[in-house]
């Protein structure tokens, strides 16, 4: 297959298949040490050898895992020939990553071997001591209770293993100093302090970046993801001299605004309650991941995912909004290697499903679950409450026992039919309301989270509800549901 990182072709070998009669068979994928600028001949891969690697904490280890065993779409055969590699495989993956570890190793490659040895040799039974503290030679991760007791940067030279750094209160000492260490892949980063960001000559992987104050941001070759904790500035700039092509940006709640990037390949939403397909196809229409985590979360113009023709991945969990026709046909997404959905409209899995079934045949990794009727939707999607969770002043636990109390309430109202008698349908509203009203009792008793807004929110829900039950009683409604004197003993019971 053709790596866009390397700008080169790369090979792997499949070594053996597992499970082959069960429906989703496994083959053990193994990395072969090769890349070209053309497809080999016969006589190259003949000569082909599995990559060994020895990168970070590998130690002359073959990559050699466990994936699904469609071939994704992006790959040609190239020959037939003995396994390279005949031992039992106990590692999995969730995708072929052909190219990962090559890139990696070459990296590797490219430092300093006299680092490269001090990292290898760095010991666990001996201790250094910075800021303090004690630390294993080989520790591999800080944070501010270590850097905000240093005399001065150097002293970390002490950690040649050092991969992580996580600082609420970054310095323009540790911006230089990550600059200069190879080893750094992973740092958590914020600064009330340095709004121009470069990491350019750096080695990370991974930068989870709280954006607030930031209006320059350079990133380094090999970067793969940029998660942006908080809305950054609009005027914000961010540069990794490739326009985003082998990055993935990670942001929540929001797609925020901002200028560069503009040849995206990875986009992961998180924690969406709504988005627009159209805002993404037309800021990234280069995109080929894109991955949309909801809260649940509403898509809406989900027809514009065709215009991301280039897409070989794309992953949604807990998301709603679209119609089985919105969705595009397997046609219209031609270099598509991977679709899994999880928890979406019933609907639209199963026209999803049928759609797919002729590509998942050719190699499209497919999986659609957890198909979601309307009573799941009502509970979760359409719950009134769910707009608390994310409230700076209630926390996620008071949240969901909001959104328990108006799904208990819920499975009440469906359990009332016009044949019920009068007698047993006041006393199963009654209860109801009592168990609501003290619901909200115990949260407001222990947290006093309930202010005006909340109050009145909650009054309005048992409204609401009460009125959609006389409606759908039709003839008998006002005979089963005594609105005002359940309002009244709501009235009664609430202590907030």
């Amino acid at each position: 297959m053709f790596s866009s990182e390397l700008q080169q072709y790369v090979a792997c070998q499949v070594t053996r298949i597992k499970d082959a009669s069960s429906s989703r068979p496994l083959a053990a994928v193994l990395e072969l040490d090769w890349s070209g600028d053309a497809l080999p001949d016969a006589a190259a891969v003949q000569a082909m050898q599995p990559l060994v690697c020895d990168y970070f904490f590998w130690n002359k280890r073959h990559d050699h895992c466990y994936a699904t065993a469609n071939v994704p779409p992006g790959h040609t055969l190239i020959g037939n020939i003995a396994p390279l590699v005949d031992v039992e495989v106990n590692s999995y993956r969730s995708g072929w990553n052909v190219g990962d570890s090559v890139v990696r190793q070459r990296r590797w490659e490219r430092i300093d071997p006299v680092r490269r040895q001090q990292f290898k040799a760095a010991s666990r039974e001996h201790e250094v001591t910075l800021g303090g503290q004690a630390f294993r030679q080989d520790a591999t991760k800080i944070n501010d209770s270590v850097l905000q007791a240093l005399g001065d940067m150097s002293e970390l030279e002490q950690l040649p293993c050092l991969m992580s750094i996580e600082t609420g209160d970054g310095t323009q000492a540790l911006m230089e100093f990550i600059q200069g260490n190879p080893f750094i892949n992973e740092l958590h980063w914020q600064s009330s302090t340095v709004h121009v960001l470069d990491f350019s000559g750096s080695g990370l992987e991974r930068l989870i970046l709280q954006p607030d104050g930031v209006t320059s941001l350079v990133l380094n070759k090999g970067l793969s993801l940029l998660a942006l904790r908080s809305a950054p500035s609009p005027s914000l700039r961010i540069d990794d001299g490739a326009d985003g092509r082998h990055l993935t940006l990670q942001c929540t709640h929001a797609l925020p605004p901002f200028h560069g990037l503009d040849r995206l390949g990875g986009l992961s939403l998180v924690s969406m309650k709504e988005v627009d397909l159209a805002q993404v196809a037309q800021r990234f229409p280069h995109l080929t991941a894109l991955r949309i985590w909801g809260k649940p979360g509403l898509a809406s113009h989900m027809t514009s995912l065709a215009q991301l023709t280039q897409l070989q991945m794309f992953t949604t969990y807990d998301l709603f909004g679209f119609k089985a026709e919105d969705f595009p046909l397997a046609t219209q997404l031609p270099k598509l290697a991977t679709l899994r959905m999880t928890s979406l409209p019933a609907d639209a899995a199963k026209v999803i499903k049928a759609g797919y079934k002729k590509a998942a045949a050719l190699g499209l990794d497919l999986s659609v679950t957890k198909a979601r009727k309307p009573e799941w939707l009502a509970e979760n999607l359409l719950n009134p409450f769910r707009d608390w969770d994310g409230r700076e002043h209630i926390s996620p636990a008071y949240a969901k026992k909001a959104a328990l109390a108006y799904k208990n309430m819920l499975a009440v109202t469906r359990s009332i039919d016009a044949a019920m008698e009068a007698t047993a349908a006041t006393a199963a509203l009654e209860a109801m309301v009592a168990a609501y009203v003290d619901a909200f009792n115990k949260m407001d008793r222990r947290s006093g989270i309930i202010e005006t807004v909340e109050r009145e929110e909650i009054y309005v829900v048992l409204v609401a509800l009460l009125a959609q039950l006389v409606q759908q009683l039709g003839e008998q409604g006002a005979a089963l549901v005594d609105e005002a004197a359940l309002l009244e003993l709501f009235d009664h019971l609430r202590d907030f």
